[in-house]
């Protein structure tokens, strides 16, 4: 056994080195063929060419689908991009939705400003909101209307829906509005239906606190609170909100106006009544003692 695996070896070995030797002999005559630059050359390149390529298609076969599965990579790649620029350009349609509802309600309450029915009495001037001021310590916003629109310090400043704040601080084309969140607001109200009254006192929150309540226990939340009218600051029956509960039970008002987003208010007109000097001249013609100082005046 050992005898014949040495004659085999004996006969293997040349015979690989024979065949090495013939493949590098071909690979070198392909070489030396394709450099030579020669009309006769390139025919003969050409019908070696034409005679070997085709037969070699199942060879391509491997590569021709590799190709096809990176180009069908490249189309779901694309698929996908194009996929998330439609999720983008819906978000944006999401955004021009919000923005085209927020133009709708401003649209209402710029309508409501102007079809709003007040007191005769009561006339008002609209402004724009041309700076807010607010801040931790002290809110307020400024409006570009002032002493040339005949505006005074303490009328009263609303929205298409609630009372926002009064007047303090009048300059030539622009004044200053107090919110009703600023914590040196005070406002005496009344609480409907109960008709209980109170007063609403800011204290730098969206919700400002009920104070100096008469019967906490006629007051349930959901209750209409409007100016009394009291002090003679404002006119009685405007809207500031509705009772609500924070999480510790005080009393709160929800404001009915819209303070995230404030750009035109409108500022009341309102002079008020004359103080009564004379009680008895209310309910009757004067007396005739009242008169008869003028008539002796008018006989002297």
């Amino acid at each position: 056994m050992a005898k014949d695996r040495a004659q085999r070896d004996d006969y293997t070995t040349p015979l690989r080195r024979l065949f090495m030797g013939i493949v590098v002999l071909c690979l070198l005559g392909i070489f030396l063929i394709w450099r030579i630059d020669s009309p006769r050359v390139e025919r003969f390149r050409a019908q070696v060419v034409d005679a070997v390529v085709p037969s070699m298609e199942w060879a391509m076969v491997p590569v021709t689908a590799a190709i096809n599965l990176v180009r069908d990579f490249q189309s779901y790649q694309r698929l996908s991009e194009q996929n998330q620029e439609l999720r983008s350009e819906l978000r944006r349609m999401r955004a021009w939705k919000e923005a085209a509802l927020q133009l709708e309600q401003e649209n209402a309450r710029l309508l409501d400003l102007n079809n709003v029915r007040l007191d005769p009495r009561l006339t008002y001037i609209t402004g724009v909101v041309m700076a807010d001021s607010g801040s931790p310590f002290r809110q307020s916003v400024l409006l570009n209307v002032g002493e040339r629109d005949g505006i005074v310090d303490g009328w009263a400043a609303m929205d298409g829906i609630g009372l926002v704040g009064r007047i303090s601080g009048v300059g030539p084309d622009t004044a200053r509005v107090i919110l009703l969140t600023d914590a040196s607001s005070a406002i005496p109200a009344t609480i409907q239906p109960s008709g209980q009254t109170a007063l609403i006192t800011g204290d730098n929150t969206p919700a400002p606190a009920v104070e100096f309540l008469e019967s906490r226990e006629l007051v349930r939340p959901g209750d209409r609170v409007v100016t009394s009218g009291d002090g003679g600051v404002f006119p009685a029956g405007l809207l500031i909100g509705q009772i609500a509960a924070d999480p510790g039970g005080r009393l709160r008002v929800r404001l009915s106006a819209d303070f995230e987003r404030l750009e035109f208010l409108r500022v009341l007109r309102y002079h008020s009544a004359a103080p009564i000097r004379d009680p008895g001249g209310i309910v009757g013609p004067p007396r005739p003692e009242a008169l008869l100082p003028t008539e002796e005046a008018a006989d002297g």
